[in-house]
């Protein structure tokens, strides 16, 4: 399989999550001695998650560090297990990305494609394939998959 093949290009990474029962300590490590500014929060009942979202660089090629704890811990999605929740990647073309992906077996996430925690259209490749159609995941890793905006996609050019 080669690049021509495929409908859409990873320009980069988004972000990456991270996770702990109580975000202070991430936030002391990533903000206070790490010098990443905090610039925003996100807090979803559904998601489970009260995040501070970090940044580190500047431009189309910023890279979010988001900081998450569970709003329950015994509730699903553990966003807190394991540490390093999951990877974001920028992609060109997220439709065509998910319509293609599907074709190749990959597994997705239940809840589509839809808005993310910072505007951007998203959706997730689960950790783990199935034993139906979808036998490919993630080896074990939640990968977000984010629609670049315009200007990321111009400067990947």
């Amino acid at each position: 399989m080669t690049s021509e093949h495929r409908p859409f290009r990873v320009l980069g990474v988004q972000q990456i999550a991270v996770g702990g029962r109580d975000k202070a300590a991430l936030r002391r490590l990533w903000s206070d001695l790490l010098g990443l500014p905090i610039v925003g929060t996100f807090r979803s009942e559904r998601e489970n998650v009260d995040e501070d979202i970090a940044v580190a660089g500047t431009g189309p090629w910023q890279v979010e560090v988001d900081l998450m704890q569970p709003l329950d811990p015994d509730k699903r999605p553990r966003v807190h297990e394991p540490a390093l929740n999951h990877v974001g990647l920028w992609v060109d073309d997220l439709d065509a990305a998910v319509t293609w992906l599907s074709g190749q077996g990959v597994r997705f996430a239940p809840g589509g494609i839809r808005r993310g925690a910072s505007g951007h259209d998203v959706c997730f490749i689960h950790p783990r394939g199935d034993d139906g159609g979808a036998p490919i995941g993630g080896e074990g890793v939640l990968i977000e998959l984010v629609q670049a905006p315009a200007e990321l996609i111009a400067a990947g050019r």
